[in-house]
């Protein structure tokens, strides 16, 4: 009897473990509330807390039995938590929290006790707004992607040391006006919003990267040339019109260059600061248009006042070379007297005090030794000298010349180039019934519309024109090359000179779009003058 009652007293005095071991509803639990546990240990050594993908639905009220305060990284993240547990947002010295992929839909006000959070992911929960009091916080990385955001707390600009921002995949219209106001801001992702207007502030910012695709933009802003530190650039899937799309496909320097010269023609006088920028920009313009004042001026050899001159223009950048020359070995070497030899021309100013008579004599003497020998021959002018040269410009010529003159001749071409393609412009818009885009070289430059152009003043001059599909919404260079010449073509058929035709890589590569318009206007008129006589 002794012996049965020592047996059964080891098993009386376990009823507990007995009944904990019989229920399996309990002992399935053991594994996740083991771990659990173990993960709040190693959180209260480490300083690092990492409960993700537990299926939690509120903070471990265990968590108690241990000593947090010290945590600095907390992950929550794939978890069901409605709400950010409270005792979070008491881990004062907490600088990483992710609560990603939860189903947060408010953020308490209590979050601005943690002062020393840097990092905060809050993406892919269903945050409906973000309060202002997270902006109070010293946060670097703010992630609220994946949201139904449909703004942005006003007092955003409060968060100086924010570099990285990702709102991505919400409702927003609008970025608020004071997020120009994060200067140290890096990378800003903004993808698949509503975002129509793009602020002008954000030219101001360091971005590096800078992410809009997939939203409603039409415009980028001319100021957004201004981003110097810009590395990546994403813009597609949206409704642009200025850059063009034809622009956007070929990057980002292609984009900046258009923004550029948009800028330019906004402005009366161009910006001191990216002046250069808009000469290299235009320089094969205005080189078209020099050529072509250069055919339409007269020579002039003589005039009626005695001055002997070559152009009737103003000396240009290449003249100013010649001033190099030293009179001193001119006059020495074509025996010149010794009073002519004194006589002093500055090479910048171009000063001097020869008449009209000597003015004559020097000029025959350069060419051609002897002033009896008629007028000088401009076949093989001697010592390098351009028949242009300023030597051979008249006193007043000379003294007329202003440092600034270059700069105004270029963009007095410039103006004249942009009459002309606003001539063009109305000349295609008015026949075809069309809106052309702003960048109206790119959009001539795959030739359909001029192809249609030439179809609308002769019927089928035109036979078989490429034009893009959905499918393939841009053509082949191939392609735009056999529009281009069956649209010069059809210009010879219908009478355009020979003289008046531009070249294909003039259309193809939009570097002579002034000879352009003069084919243009050409097939205009020549349209006009066979109908006038119907008429």
């Amino acid at each position: 009897l002794g012996n049965i009652m020592a047996t059964l007293a080891p098993e009386s005095a376990r009823p507990p473990h007995s009944q904990l071991g019989s229920s399996p509803s309990i002992q399935t639990n053991l594994p996740p509330n083991r771990g659990l546990e173990r993960a709040l240990e190693e959180a209260a050594a480490s300083g690092a807390l990492n409960l993700s993908s537990r299926k939690l639905k509120e903070f471990p009220r265990t968590a108690a039995n241990h000593d947090l305060t010290d945590t600095v990284d907390a992950d929550l993240s794939k978890n069901r938590l409605a709400d950010v547990p409270s005792e979070v947002c008491h881990l004062v010295a907490l600088e990483t929290l992710n609560l990603y992929h939860n189903c947060i839909r408010t953020i308490p006000d209590s979050i601005i006790g943690l002062q020393s959070l840097t990092s905060l992911n809050l993406s892919r929960n269903q945050l409906g707004s973000l309060p202002a009091c997270l902006c109070s916080l010293p946060l670097r990385v703010l992630n609220a992607s994946n949201n139904k955001l449909v703004s942005l707390p006003e007092t955003i600009g409060q968060l100086h040391g924010l570099m990285e921002l990702d709102i991505s995949c919400n409702e927003i219209t609008a970025l608020p006006r004071h997020i120009g106001r994060l200067k140290a801001l890096r990378e800003l992702n903004v993808r698949r919003n509503l975002l129509c207007v793009l602020p002008e502030d954000l030219a101001d910012l360091p971005l590096v990267k800078f992410d809009f695709s997939c939203n409603k933009v039409s415009t980028i802003p001319v100021c957004y040339r201004k981003m110097k530190q810009l590395q990546s650039l994403q813009l597609e899937n949206n409704p642009l019109q200025s850059p063009p799309a034809q622009i956007c496909i070929k990057g980002k320097v292609h984009i900046f260059k258009y923004l550029s010269i948009e800028a330019c023609r906004s402005e009366k006088m161009p910006d001191s600061l990216y002046l250069p920028v808009m000469e290299r920009l235009s320089l094969s313009r205005v080189e078209d248009m020099e050529q072509q004042k250069k055919q339409d001026s007269d020579s002039g050899v003589g005039s009626d006042n005695g001055d002997k001159r070559l152009s009737a223009t103003e000396p240009s950048d290449e003249d100013s070379l010649s001033l190099n020359v030293p009179m001193s070995h001119i006059t020495e070497e074509q025996g010149l007297s010794k009073d002519d030899s004194s006589e002093h021309i500055s090479s910048l100013t171009g000063t001097h005090t020869l008449d009209s008579h000597m003015w004559t004599v020097k000029v025959s003497v350069l060419y051609d030794r002897s002033p009896a020998c008629g007028p000088p021959s401009f076949s093989s002018p001697p010592f390098g000298l351009k028949p242009r040269s300023v030597f051979l410009r008249s006193h007043k010529s000379l003294e007329s010349v202003d440092p600034q003159f270059t700069m105004r001749r270029k963009m007095e071409q410039l103006r004249e180039e942009l009459e002309l393609m606003e001539q063009l412009r109305d000349n295609i818009e008015s026949r075809l019934k069309i809106n052309l885009p702003e960048d109206l070289g790119t959009s001539l430059m795959d030739g359909v519309v001029l192809c249609h152009l030439a179809n609308h003043i002769r019927p089928r001059s035109v036979a078989s024109i490429h034009v893009p599909s959905p499918a393939v919404p841009k053509l082949s260079m191939a392609k735009c090359r056999r529009n281009v010449e069956n649209f010069l073509d059809a210009c010879r058929k219908i009478g355009v000179p020979e003289d008046r035709l531009c070249l294909p890589h003039h259309i193809l590569e939009e570097k002579g779009l002034v000879k352009v318009c003069i084919t243009v206007q050409a097939l205009v008129d020549e349209a006009s003058s066979k109908q006038t006589p119907l008429t």
